[in-house]
């Protein structure tokens, strides 16, 4: 049986935070919330760095971790697949079915989530409009979403069955408009937006923080 003590979950209202809030909802893991504001740089406290050395959000701190001594772990990836390997779900346990939910949550860690938040930046950070820079992430998220699209006309799910890739997409995506992505030119991402999007525990984990 699965220990319920709680995991010390480090965020604040960003996609890659919603990763994880939606994960643990997901999963039915008890956690404990600890807001990490940002935009006071409260994530170079001591404290949270030794937690997360490269100083983002999001992290956790399971008392309960492997062979029931504590850890911690940073990186949403990194965090997605320990809590879908201590819950035993959204992870498929066959060989090709955990090797395509990696594939796919890599894809996110390496191009999705990088490239949409530069073009997050670009558009409406930055302190001086460079044209160039908006073009460029524009285009290169356009060009992602072309292959979310063509996937899920594939699939119902980006690993086939609704996995921890899902859960790591879908908060960037659910901000398509903050990229302005006319998301009607891509049907089948939109599809899956919708599913994704109706599941209670996504709806409460988007909702957290």
């Amino acid at each position: 049986m699965m220990n319920l003590t709680p995991i010390d979950f480090y965020s604040w209202a960003t996609p890659n935070g919603r990763k994880i809030s939606v994960a643990l909802e997901e999963m039915g893991l008890p956690y404990t919330l600890h807001k990490v504001d940002i935009s006071k740089g409260e994530q170079f406290a001591p404290e949270f760095l030794a937690i997360s050395p490269n100083n983002k959000i999001p992290a956790i701190f399971d008392p309960d971790g492997p062979g029931g001594s504590s850890i911690s772990v940073f990186e949403s990836g990194a965090i997605l697949i320990y809590l879908a390997e201590k819950s035993g779900k959204f992870l498929p346990k066959d060989e090709r079915g955990r090797l395509l939910a990696l594939q796919w949550l890599m894809f996110q860690m390496g191009g999705l989530g990088p490239m949409l938040g530069q073009t997050h930046h670009f558009l409406h950070f930055a302190p001086e409009k460079v044209p160039y820079a908006i073009d460029r992430y524009k285009a290169e998220a356009k060009r992602l979403y072309g292959v979310l699209n063509k996937r899920l006309g594939e699939a119902d799910f980006l690993a086939g069955d609704y996995s921890i890739a899902d859960m790591a997409a879908y908060p960037w995506i659910a901000v398509h408009t903050h990229q302005e992505i006319v998301i009607s030119e891509f049907p089948h991402v939109a599809r899956w937006l919708s599913a994704v999007g109706s599941r209670p525990a996504v709806q409460k984990g988007m909702g957290v923080g």
